[in-house]
């Protein structure tokens, strides 16, 4: 009986370890998160750092494993406006968009600051735009999204 249950216990640590490695072979395994960006991109929290932020998640997870948005609202509409004249931040901007990030604007920030996405954002097209910035960060938590603030 008793080698019966080493054996029993062998054979559960042996399926435990198959489903878990390619999890842990990819060293955090599958994530999804949202960045939340909403302040005017200076000093500390420069636009610049938060891209810095996002291409170091990737880095160490790896894009096959990352499921990653970016909701911008308020101020936050600032680096997809100041990517349009900022070349070192259109290049980020699009190597993070190569790694299948997906950026949201906010369409209540678009209509109270008479922003157009057409002509004032850099690469921003109509199925990025979401209705409301918070309502979507909300959204993607209750979907598993991890929260992050830059």
């Amino acid at each position: 009986m008793k080698h019966l249950l080493s054996l029993f216990s062998a054979l559960a640590l042996i399926v435990t370890v198959a489903v878990t490695a390619p999890a842990m072979a990819d060293g955090c395994g599958k994530q999804k998160g949202v960045y939340h960006i909403n302040y005017d991109g200076e000093g500390e929290t420069s636009y610049k750092s938060a891209m810095g932020n996002i291409q170091n998640h990737i880095n160490a997870v790896g894009a096959e494993n990352m499921d990653i948005k970016v909701v911008l609202h308020g101020d936050g509409l600032g680096l997809l406006m100041s990517a349009k004249s900022d070349e070192a931040l259109q290049t980020r901007v699009a190597s993070l968009k190569g790694q299948n990030v997906k950026f949201n604007v906010c369409n209540n920030t678009l209509v109270g600051r008479e922003i157009s996405w057409e002509d004032d954002l850099y690469d921003v097209w109509e199925d990025d735009i979401v209705p409301s910035g918070v309502a979507e960060l909300s959204h993607l938590q209750l979907q598993g999204y991890t929260y992050i603030k830059p």
